[in-house]
């Protein structure tokens, strides 16, 4: 199971539950994405090449992130480019979330643990513009969309 969160036709993010299990090599981007994300599954004597990557130019003009939730629960708020907040979603354990334009807070909800992963290097103050979120009480959430836990 994943889903992709838009706002006026722009993608935002997509999220992948830890219960998706698909055979074989699944990507979730196109390849126009300065971020890939998939998901692979292989039976054991599988053989992947052997490869280097070869260095090749590229722009980027957005930091996307992944992050990948290892334990607890984290409640991830949406906003537009204009920071104004759209919609929020509850991630557990197993999930990962592509984060790729408009704006993002956090809330955990459970003790987290979690890995992120992000293009750099880092630009230090000029890398991410810091706002006010939503007050608690305007949450738009469907916790059991992405709730493990239950």
């Amino acid at each position: 199971m994943f889903e992709e969160i838009k706002y006026n036709s722009e993608l935002l993010a997509i999220i992948v539950s830890n219960n998706f299990n698909k055979e074989g090599i699944n990507f979730f981007t196109s390849n126009d994405l300065s971020q890939q994300l998939a998901h692979m599954k292989h039976p054991t004597g599988k053989t992947i090449d052997p490869h280097v990557h070869n260095p090749v130019k590229r722009e980027v003009h957005y930091t996307q992130e992944v992050l990948f939730i290892r334990k607890g629960k984290l409640r991830v708020d949406f906003y537009d480019e204009k920071q104004v907040y759209i919609e929020s979603r509850v991630l557990g354990a197993g999930d990962v979330i592509l984060l790729i334009k408009g704006g993002h807070g956090f809330k955990v909800l459970e003790d987290i643990e979690m890995f992120e992963v992000k293009q750099g290097p880092y630009a230090g103050d000029k890398d991410k513009t810091r706002f006010s979120g939503i007050d608690e009480f305007k949450i738009i959430c469907n916790e059991d969309v992405y709730d493990s836990s239950k």
